[in-house]
């Protein structure tokens, strides 16, 4: 990953002006990143950004689908009777119970989901898969997997994925990781 005259390229990281060079204060305390740190940081930054981008634009040109949907669907179709509690679906993916109220009623609208109120507790509501979301979501597999093959896998040799992985599970554990969102 290269840019011409950044971070990226040069492996070190611009001049930042931080309050580490204050004499007193708080912000004199912080542990700053490491110039070495900084370039991986930011390159952490870009990296997802652009993978999650080219994710988004493949499924919405080939399925008209956002990520969030893509992802919903995969959390559908992998549950028991393609059915999971919206406050359990809107945790597992890390998104607000309002943000997930509104990319399902977009869902709902297309067909794909339908909200059912739960057997077990009334006042619980499931989201539950359609036939159509489950044929939609087969049809746009394969483009998707595709896309995560040629911008992710394909650059990585297997150690580098598996490095990944355990990276990311570490970053699940830690402290943001059991954090739920209201």
């Amino acid at each position: 990953m290269t840019m011409t005259g950044s971070t990226l390229e040069t492996g070190t990281a611009p001049p930042v002006p931080h309050a580490r060079d204050a004499s007193a204060g708080e912000d004199a305390q912080a542990n700053w990143l490491t110039p070495e740190q900084q370039v991986h940081w930011r390159a952490y930054l870009l990296g997802t950004a652009r993978l999650s981008e080219a994710l988004t634009r493949q499924l919405e040109a080939d399925a008209g689908l956002s990520l969030s949907e893509y992802e919903i669907l995969v959390r559908l179709s992998e549950a028991p009777e393609r059915t999971v509690r919206m406050s359990e679906l809107a945790d597992s993916l890390v998104h607000s119970r309002s943000r997930l109220t509104h990319t399902v009623s977009r869902m709902e609208k297309r067909g794909l989901v339908r909200r059912v109120s739960c057997e077990v507790d009334a006042r619980g509501v499931n989201c539950v898969m359609t036939h159509e979301g489950f044929a939609l979501l087969a049809s746009a597999a394969p483009g998707h997997v595709t896309a995560v093959r040629a911008n992710l896998l394909d650059l990585l040799t297997e150690e580098q994925f598996t490095v990944l992985g355990e990276v990311m599970a570490a970053v699940v554990r830690g402290p943001a990781g059991g954090v739920t969102t209201a």
